[in-house]
């Protein structure tokens, strides 16, 4: 919570998503606005090592991997495009490391560009 209290404090955060049941096609489209969807890019954060081997154990696909578990991004901010430097250097500073994962554009939903590695 104090990482992204000192975001909102500074004025970068527009919107957090926790990414729990539902992954990352559930959650985070609810904090976008209408017409708003994300574009994220697969390989752009590190996926622990349960999450390839759950795939692999249960013969879990890829989407379903994504709708059911968070494969690695347990909160996902969502900040301006320019104030994306300064929100990675203010939650770094917190005390959290955080790395850019994506972007907003017009449409819905989640979008992942490219293959995780599980």
């Amino acid at each position: 919570v104090k990482p992204l209290l000192r975001l909102h404090g500074a004025g970068l955060l527009k919107a957090a998503a926790h990414i729990t049941g539902g992954g990352l096609p559930g959650n985070l489209p609810r904090v976008l606005p209408e017409g708003c969807g994300a574009v994220l890019q697969a390989g752009s954060w590190a996926v622990p090592a349960v999450f390839p081997w759950l795939a692999r154990a249960g013969n879990v696909a890829e989407e379903e991997m994504l709708r059911v578990f968070n494969c690695g991004v347990g909160m996902a901010v969502v900040v301006a495009a320019e104030d994306a430097d300064a929100a990675m250097v203010a939650l770094a500073a917190a005390g959290e490391p955080a790395l850019p994962i994506g972007r907003i554009e017009a449409g819905s939903g989640v979008r992942i560009e490219g293959r995780l590695p599980l």
